[in-house]
């Protein structure tokens, strides 16, 4: 990878490759991992450029949260980590800010790659990018007495890190309207129930519970693992025709793999 230390540490975030899991951390424990556009387009290079033999990405927070969302600072101008502030946005026309925004939503829109599974391991809070952040993961583990929070309309912004198709997906309209309009938080007993983390465990146990999930999702071929992914992820958009057309296609591609392994 060509991102050297020096500029992930100037975009906060830390970056361990292990094999065959990659490892994302926001790593501003100071001001409780919140986020920057630096942040946002270095993830983004991050997605580009993750080798291939990658199957997990794991993306946690450092210190005692996951992310405190969009570094508020940054509404001002010269504010945030002095790279770029969004308050920028206000002087540009409308293609200009569409154009930037999209830019940011990089950072985000990578982590459903299905190459991989990506894992968002959440303790304390995950608030406004935070929770947008672990909605672009395909899994999110929690802590039992962690939060999400879509704290945008409180703001008097709107959710636009790529984060209300997922929720919509998980939890259907009305309960995804009722998160956002009203920036409620949720907690982990009520995130598991209605489809948004896969589990919530003693915060002393989410690396336990993470490793085994590793484990778990590493064990069979990649290639299997891949195809599925994908699969799973168009099944939310296609209809059952084109679904099935894809099923088909898929362990074509399955079989000739296994042939050749088989082959003498």
């Amino acid at each position: 990878m060509t991102l050297s230390a020096d500029r992930l540490a100037a975009a906060r975030l830390r970056l361990e490759v292990d094999g065959a899991v990659a490892t994302v951390t926001l790593d501003k424990p100071d001001a409780r991992n919140a986020q920057t556009p630096t942040m946002w387009r270095t993830l983004a290079e991050i997605g580009a450029e993750l080798p291939d033999d990658v199957r997990v990405v794991v993306v946690r927070g450092a210190g005692s949260t996951f992310s405190a969302g969009l570094d508020r600072t940054l509404l001002t101008p010269g504010g945030g980590d002095g790279q770029e502030s969004v308050a920028e946005l206000l002087s540009q026309s409308d293609d200009e800010v569409s154009t930037t925004i999209e830019a940011y939503q990089q950072g985000f829109t990578w982590l459903r790659d299905p190459r991989f599974v990506s894992i968002a391991v959440v303790h304390g809070y995950a608030i406004g990018a935070g929770f947008q952040l672990a909605l672009s993961c395909d899994l999110t583990l929690m802590a039992d007495d962690a939060y999400l929070c879509m704290k945008e309309a409180a703001l008097g912004l709107v959710p636009d890190l790529t984060g209300t198709k997922p929720l919509v997906d998980a939890v259907g309209y009305p309960r995804a309207l009722e998160i956002c309009a009203t920036a409620r938080n949720v907690g982990a007993e009520e995130a598991v129930r209605i489809g948004i983390a896969l589990d919530a465990v003693p915060a002393d146990r989410l690396d336990d519970r993470l490793a085994d999930l590793v484990a778990a999702l590493t064990a069979p071929m990649a290639g299997a693992v891949r195809e599925t992914t994908a699969l799973v992820l168009s099944a939310t958009h296609h209809d059952l025709d084109t679904q099935r057309r894809l099923e088909r296609e898929a362990q074509a591609r399955r079989f000739r793999e296994l042939a050749t392994l088989l082959t003498p």
